[in-house]
């Protein structure tokens, strides 16, 4: 299927690992023109950069001046924006929500909510001035479904669905649609680095973090495919929406849980 994304500028937010980097590796593959935003240039993002022409900007997106560099850079190498995807996000795991401070609730709202605030606000006057484009959020299943150990987390992806449908409102009559997508549980470092998800369940359930997120978390969780997603998962589900054959869907958020969340 042809997702008519051939040539369209895409800018990418958190794109140096998980998630984030299937998306720019979907969208280059797709023919898209990648701007890729991240605090720091991994090897990976390096390869996507030298094998798929991904444009690969350094930047701190949790500033207030970081989303709009980045939209700046892709717009000073295209001439303009087609579609913006807000990916960044932080989530740390703690006993208590009494355990988290100002500061923590500051870095991952500034991380999490307020870099897709700007971005978005960066993007849209030259979304408008193209008389349209698509702006799709990757939000999560803990906007609706929030865990007390990621609570700070929680909340900020609920703002961010929020700011979807708002956004949405808005924009869609001058041509601009806004969607999101809430992934549970994905195959990204966020799990499967050290020291990440899956050891910290591995070290409950006295096992390997191989066998936390093959077997341990999709039971535990309830998720009726009976495994995780996969990052490429979320990418396709996000090219499409970003593509002109969703060109109706918009104010939309899609679950992409393997049936984690079971309410209507």
């Amino acid at each position: 299927m042809d997702l008519q994304l051939k040539d369209k500028v895409v800018v990418v937010t958190g794109a140096s690992k998980g998630i984030g980097l299937a998306l720019a590796d979907a969208f280059a593959r797709e023919g898209a023109h990648v701007v890729a935003g991240s605090r720091s240039i991994t090897p990976e993002l390096e390869a996507l950069q030298k094998n798929h022409g991904v444009t690969a900007v350094p930047v701190d997106l949790s500033t207030e001046d970081g989303p709009d560099m980045l939209v700046r850079s892709a717009v000073g190498q295209y001439g303009r924006v087609d579609v913006l995807v807000n990916n960044l996000g932080s989530a740390t795991a703690r006993p208590s929500f009494l355990d988290i401070d100002d500061g923590e609730w500051q870095r991952v709202f500034n991380l999490t909510l307020f870099s897709a605030v700007r971005a978005s606000r960066a993007v849209l006057p030259h979304l408008l001035e193209a008389g349209g484009g698509a702006i799709v959020n990757i939000s999560s299943i803990n906007a609706r479904l929030p865990f007390p150990t990621v609570v700070d987390y929680s909340a900020a992806k609920a703002g961010l669905t929020s700011l979807t449908k708002s956004l949405s409102e808005e924009f869609a009559p001058r041509g601009i649609r806004v969607n999101a997508i809430a992934p549970g549980p994905v195959r990204t470092p966020f799990w499967t680095a050290p020291g990440g998800f899956a050891d910290a369940t591995a070290a409950q359930s006295g096992t390997t973090a191989q066998e936390a997120m093959d077997v341990i978390v999709p039971q535990s969780m309830g998720i009726s495919t009976g495994r995780v997603t996969e990052a490429h998962e979320v990418a396709d589900l996000t090219l499409f929406l970003a593509s002109p054959l969703a060109g109706n869907i918009t104010g939309a958020e899609f679950t992409i849980d393997g049936g984690q969340v079971k309410a209507l």
